[in-house]
């Protein structure tokens, strides 16, 4: 991929509103919050900001159900905050990328309002109705949050398709009407200065429920060509797409380097490997490491030089990866700083999501002081189902998503510094000793250690655009692997586990190397890994 854009060599910081900062004591993040913190992020060298939703929502799935796409919900700020924050950024050489739902709206969105008003009101096909008898749905389709996709509309005698809650009723993209809006919005929002877009379940827009394609329906990429020409085309922009159900040639056609859908897309293929074959992600299982190298590395390889990935471990839907796949607990620091360490010495776009470079750690609340609208659907269907609550609630500490959403623990004082009223969440209890202040006064903290990872990419060519090998794919302790661009060779040593183990490189790595980085201070013999070891070296 020779040609180089800013969002291959950036790296984007992840922010959840609602758990960041929160200015006006109601207990939830506002965009205020955001550019009082602003510097700290210009400090971490981050070169843009991916914001979860923001716009007008009811909150029925934490803003994820949109009611005015042209407007800031009350609970974050206002137009003239979020017209500030994407200044205040820019200052900072710092973007700002919006999330986009264009799947569904909100139940409570002015066209949905007209849709139900009547079949020939001029809104009605904005959405996916189909007639029926009460009781009887259209088909078995089943929303992704639990029970039937449709819902039954009695002063319509129609049904309406829901591939998520009940009050995100699914739009009509086979519509061009609802096309054009989007795209008018998009646009409005382009001019306002947005850096790009990060785009929610855009491989469902496509679907055709009366066949029951829901991903990867056959428009897809000929409404995601026209969605790009109308819009992303016009600016420099970085768009990524969520799409769950991408493997490598499908990611091609999303990314393609010749600008025509999107930069890049998020796939989860690596995030699904410590679930049960052919179950949901409650149902654990160890993580299979082996396979996960093998992951890693097809997606490095076969996107090379045809599309661009994105690198992620944790996001707002997702754990903590330091409790997940690292050590909380002993090793906190060394884990969490060597899974860094793998991640960035990869080809593709690292996303870091808010206090991963704090080394935050996942938690273990009572059901009742949970919020997340999946966890306790499922809480409350497999108490029904006759599982034992104690099992549930193993679920749920290891994969539920509040682990992600708890507030960001900024310092030591009450309610880690997020906020002066009563959080919308429990702060995670730990805050006292995981925190950015005392991270900043610790150079060898983990915010530091991003802060370098973040630094070697805009200085060496190699990290970003480098090929791609992986070594000794079958070994169960080390993820090894070498990047190599223009004579120049980059070598990445992680130790996953907490043994100590022995490394044997091969003869053309064993000559004089450069020391880039290392999660230990003290340096050993390069043939030995301590527990969660990561170095980083350049070949000479």
């Amino acid at each position: 991929m020779g040609n180089h854009t800013w969002w291959k060599e950036t790296v984007v910081y992840q922010i959840y509103p609602r758990s960041f900062q929160d200015t006006n004591g109601d207990g939830i993040g506002d965009l205020k919050g955001i550019i009082s913190r602003l510097d700290y992020l210009q400090e971490l060298g981050i070169g843009a900001i991916w914001l979860s939703p923001v716009c007008k929502s009811p909150q029925d799935d934490n803003g994820y159900d949109i009611s005015d796409y042209q407007d800031i919900d009350p609970m974050f700020g206002s137009l003239d905050d979020m017209e500030l924050l994407i200044g205040e950024a820019r200052k900072r050489d710092i973007r700002i990328i919006m999330d986009l739902v264009l799947n569904h709206s909100s139940d409570e969105h002015p066209w949905f309002l007209e849709a139900k008003k009547g079949k020939d009101n001029p809104y009605h096909d904005y959405y996916v109705f189909r007639d029926g008898v009460e009781g009887t749905p259209p088909n078995d389709l089943r929303s992704i949050f639990g029970g039937s996709a449709w819902e039954w509309v009695p002063e319509l005698g129609q049904y309406y398709l829901h591939l998520f809650s009940v009050k995100q009723p699914d739009l009509n993209w086979d519509n061009p009407k609802v096309r054009e809006e989007i795209y008018n919005m998009i646009n409005w929002w382009v001019d306002k200065g947005m850096g790009g877009f990060r785009l929610d379940v855009i491989d469902l827009i496509a679907k055709e429920p009366d066949r029951k394609i829901t991903v990867n329906g056959p428009n897809l990429h000929k409404y995601i060509q026209e969605l790009s020409r109308e819009t992303f085309q016009k600016g420099d922009l970085l768009t990524v797409g969520e799409t769950w159900g991408a493997t490598p040639e499908i990611a091609k056609l999303f990314s393609n380097p010749d600008g025509s859908e999107l930069s890049m897309v998020f796939q989860f293929e690596h995030i699904c490997l410590d679930e049960q074959e052919g179950k949901g992600k409650w149902d654990l299982a160890p993580l299979d490491f082996l396979k996960l190298k093998q992951v890693l590395s097809k997606w490095q390889t076969e996107l090379k030089g045809e599309a661009w990935n994105s690198l992620f471990w944790n996001n707002h839907d997702l754990p903590r990866i330091v409790s997940r796949w690292g050590n909380d607990g002993q090793y906190r620091v060394e884990s969490a700083k060597m899974l860094a360490t793998l991640l960035h010495g990869m080809q593709g776009t690292p996303y870091i999501y808010q206090g991963e470079e704090l080394g935050m750690t996942n938690v273990k609340y009572p059901i009742e002081d949970y919020r997340d609208i999946e966890l306790l659907n499922l809480y409350k269907e497999r108490i029904e189902g006759g599982y034992a609550h104690d099992d549930i609630m193993e679920s749920i500490y290891v994969k539920g998503r509040d682990n992600a959403r708890t507030p960001m623990q900024w310092d030591a004082a009450a309610n880690a510094g997020f906020t002066a009223g009563q959080p919308w969440i429990r702060v995670n209890p730990n805050y006292t000793e995981i925190n950015a202040a005392a991270e900043l006064k610790n150079p060898d903290s983990i915010f530091h250690y991003y802060k370098k990872l973040i630094r070697l990419r805009k200085e060496h060519d190699v990290i970003v655009y480098g090929d791609y090998r992986l070594l000794f794919p079958d070994d169960k302790d080390i993820y090894a692997y070498t990047r190599s661009l223009d004579g120049t060779t980059l070598l990445v040593l992680c130790n996953f586990y907490g043994n100590t183990v022995s490394v044997d490189l091969p003869a053309e790595l064993a000559g004089d190397k450069e020391l880039l980085i290392s999660n230990y201070s003290e340096i050993t013999a390069e043939g030995t890994l301590r527990p969660y070891e990561a170095r980083m070296y350049l070949l000479k």
